[in-house]
């Protein structure tokens, strides 16, 4: 089954039905039993949050909030990048990387465009106003022939500045100008590929952020409570968001040094914008505000999803957020765990089919396609736009992961590859779970992130039961570290948008993603050391892995 998610034989959604038919047949796991891990608690959490998603992108909510945020930052190209990452990765935490970097690619080209068309009118200005006071010049000079100085000759020099340097030289007009429009080409080619990268990659680094954000992360969750049913909830929204989030703002600031490093240099002036707005920024940021004009007044519906998503997400939350008692807790969960991350999501999901797109009134809402009065307006969603957008096959992805993952219990193999590692306790911990995300760091770039958590997962609970080191102190590491796939095209979405988008080569995305790659398991093992440490009691060998299935 591994060898058909890396080739892809068949669709991943098809390859993910094996276990249905295979572990029956093998005698591993009876078929009632295979069929009930497609439809987990996890899977509901999932569903309800892409139904968000769909209702979000629906009613262009996402890029409202995208450019509104874009006119706050500015259109130095600095300040611009690290406000198309902030964007990008605020949005991916609550729809999928994919959409994001599709949305946000865009607007980032159609913005550099703008960018170089008023940086060439204001060169053509200024050229132009430079040759006419030349010449006028010239003509006093042949007039008056006065003696020339020193001084004189060194204003008769043009200066031509290219990268940065400048070289006193003297040129005819027209080679001037040409110098200047290769020097500004080369500039905006460096900063298109800079651009498309930081927008992929941080839409891949907000993932992370939120347990909803990627699928990696929901199989976390799934595979925790398979196999260490007496978890307490150790791993929610709550909890998750309290670790991660942290860990996502520190990795893309750090992302954003190197890509300003990579493409842009260093310079405090530009890069924080000291002085007074140029015309050619005020041009470019005219264009941006044009944009979000298009976008017109904030109708009803967009009103209602956002108000529904911000309920979601404070019911997630508080449900259970650890510190005190949640309010499912309190009203529901007193004599068990009844209501579950994915209940909430599921029900304020179902409010879309609900709620109206627009307010009531008097006199109707026109008429449809067939000539008919319209009595009602139309819900937030309807099954034809969830039918249409929603990923299916990644549902049928999650359940494969979780049979593959029980097949593994069931029949011995995940204890016994956990066992083959049982001599990584002669090294720190700390060591092992650096090694360990460098692995599946590595992994994740030539398979999808779907596969490689649902493959090492298991493994590394049981490696961790056999070596007594709390499950979560690798586990969790390496579900983000299976997220950090930047240095190739193929190996996610965003980055292959990316490439198309940018006028990128593989060695730009390799040279960039491969320090990437680093900051992020540096990063994600410096949290799990720190406050994840705490936040876990990573310290402690807890109860409900000692007493779990997860090893025999």
């Amino acid at each position: 089954m591994a060898l058909y998610w890396c080739t892809e034989c068949m669709p991943l959604a098809v390859t993910a039905l094996l276990p249905i038919v295979l572990f029956p047949m093998m005698g591993i796991m009876k078929a009632g039993e295979v069929s009930i891990e497609y439809l987990k608690d996890s899977n509901m959490l999932f569903i309800g949050g892409l139904l968000v998603a769909i209702a979000v992108e629906h009613w262009n909510l996402h890029k409202r909030i995208a450019l509104r945020v874009l006119l706050l930052v500015g259109v130095r190209p600095s300040l611009l990048m690290i406000g198309f990452m902030v964007v990008s990765a605020f949005l991916s935490m609550w729809i999928s990387n994919t959409a994001t970097t599709a949305m946000m690619l865009p607007i980032a080209h159609a913005v550099l465009m703008q960018l170089k068309a008023t940086e060439a009118r204001a060169d053509a200005r200024d050229f132009q106003a430079s040759a006419e006071v030349n010449e006028a010049f010239e003509l006093e000079a042949t007039e008056t022939k006065p003696e020339v100085t020193e001084t004189d000759e060194k204003q008769l020099n043009i200066k031509a500045q290219l990268e940065d340097r400048e070289y006193e030289v003297q040129v005819s007009p027209d080679t001037l100008q040409e110098i200047r429009r290769k020097a500004m080409e080369a500039k905006y080619e460096l900063l298109t590929k800079g651009m498309s990268l930081s927008v992929c990659y941080s839409a891949s680094i907000g993932g992370t952020a939120t347990l909803t954000g990627t699928t990696p992360n929901i199989i976390l969750k799934g595979q925790i409570d398979k196999l260490f049913p007496g978890n307490n909830d150790v791993i929610n929204f709550a909890s998750w968001f309290g670790f991660a989030f942290p860990n996502m703002v520190l990795m893309l600031v750090l992302t954003w040094f190197w890509l300003q490093f990579m493409y842009l240099g260093f310079n405090f002036k530009k890069t924080f914008g000291c002085g007074g707005k140029s015309d050619r920024d005020r041009e470019a940021y005219a264009v941006m505000r044009q944009e979000y004009k298009k976008l017109g007044n904030m109708k009803f519906a967009e009103v209602a999803v956002l108000v529904i998503f911000t309920l979601l997400v404070l019911l997630w939350f508080t449900r259970e957020p650890g510190f005190i008692d949640g309010w499912a807790t309190v009203l529901f969960n007193k004599e068990g765990a009844f209501v579950s991350d994915g209940t909430i999501a599921i029900f304020m999901s179902m409010l879309f089919f609900v709620i109206p797109s627009r307010l009531p009134r008097c006199g109707g809402y026109g008429v449809d396609e067939k000539g008919k009065k319209i009595k009602a307006p139309p819900a937030l969603l309807n099954w034809q736009v969830v039918h249409e957008r929603m990923p299916w096959n990644i549902i049928l992805l999650l359940g494969g992961g979780f049979a593959l993952a029980a097949g593994s219990e069931d029949s011995g193999l995940s204890t016994w590859l956990g066992d083959r590692l049982t001599p990584l306790q002669k090294i720190p911990p700390f060591a092992i779970s650096l090694l360990l995300c460098l692995l599946v760091a590595t992994f994740t770039e030539c398979s999808s992130n779907t596969a490689t958590t649902t493959l090492f997962l298991p493994i590394l609970a049981s490696m961790a039961i056999a070596i007594k080191i709390h499950p979560l102190y690798v586990m969790l590491p390496c579900t983000i570290a299976a997220s950090l796939a930047f240095m190739l095209p193929v190996a996610t979405p965003p980055n292959a948008i990316a490439f198309s988008f940018g006028n990128l080569k593989v060695y730009d995305m390799v040279k960039a993603g491969a320090i990437l790659n680093v900051i992020g398991i540096l990063t994600v093992n410096l949290g799990i050391n720190t406050w994840g440490y705490a936040m876990f009691d990573m310290g402690t060998f807890p109860q409900w892995a000692n007493t779990s299935g997860a090893h025999p």
